[in-house]
């Protein structure tokens, strides 16, 4: 283990011990160029009003869905070609997730920050294939991992010569469709020297609660993410939609925009007094 955090480049900023809070945020799926480009808008008008470093989220695939029938996207090349927009557009890093190598290279040609969803975060060649683009790799910790295993994970990414690891905590199952947070994982993960990310909307997830779909505990969102800041969380992972309730993708698990003002206001203050 390694005993202080690195800190991370991302476009013009740094994550990591001593840093501004960063947040990725934005719709848990592109439902459609439109509504990804007014969402990307949206968000930047919010976020600047903050001393948070925002990060644009959202998914061109979601490959782990309950269901057959249930939404994905709209898929690589044109999810791709709408998240190269929004960073162009409106100069913003962006994050997505990526479910095979083949997807980590092409992805790894448009984005900021490749993301390797929980399920698939023993995969060696994913791991591999996603250190490989050169970009910074944001690795969510397994529903099934305990936080210190999380080491041979990071381990397998610098094996490339990609130092430039986030890993993102998002709950622990516990039972059936039940997950829980320990905050004990995020100071263990930091000594592994990576800035370490906290997921507030998937923490809150019931996952298949609903048979054909997960179901979520919204209104806990905020009282996750305090609590994350608050135990010295280098970044927060929010996802956050327009309309949540006819979200096409984990609309019980996403905080309203309306929402966001607030509690963002709540975590620059908290952050600014664990970081003194």
């Amino acid at each position: 283990m390694q005993n202080a955090a690195a800190k991370v480049p991302v476009k013009d900023f740094l994550i990591g011990e001593g840093e501004p809070l960063a947040v990725m945020c934005g719709p848990c799926v592109i439902e459609s160029e439109d509504h990804c480009l007014k969402a990307a808008e949206t968000l930047k008008k919010i976020f600047s009003k903050r001393k948070i470093n925002f990060i644009f989220k959202s998914s061109y695939d979601k490959a782990n869905r309950s269901s057959i029938h249930s939404y994905r996207g709209v898929g690589l090349d044109e999810g791709l070609r709408i998240l190269q927009r929004v960073q162009k557009e409106f100069d913003l890093p962006v994050v997505s997730d990526v479910h095979n190598p083949e997807e980590a290279r092409s992805a790894g040609e448009v984005l900021e920050i490749v993301q390797i969803p929980a399920f698939l975060c023993r995969q060696t060649d994913m791991l591999l294939a996603a250190g490989g683009t050169g970009k910074v790799v944001n690795v969510k910790k397994g529903q099934f991992m305990a936080p210190w295993e999380m080491g041979n994970v990071v381990e397998k990414i610098r094996s490339t010569g990609n130092n430039k690891v986030i890993v993102v905590d998002r709950g622990t199952m516990f039972g059936y469709n039940a997950l829980i947070n320990d905050f004990r994982g995020i100071p263990i993960m930091q000594k592994f020297g990576v800035p370490v990310c906290f997921d507030a909307t998937h923490s809150v997830q019931r996952p298949g609660g609903k048979g054909d779909s997960s179901g979520g505990e919204r209104e806990f969102i905020p009282y996750l993410s305090k609590a994350a800041v608050a135990v010295g969380v280098n970044c927060l992972f929010i996802e956050a939609h327009p309309d949540p309730k006819n979200a096409k993708s984990d609309a019980d698990s996403m905080l309203d925009f309306k929402d966001l003002p607030l509690l963002l206001e709540q975590l620059e203050r908290l952050y600014a007094c664990v970081h003194v």
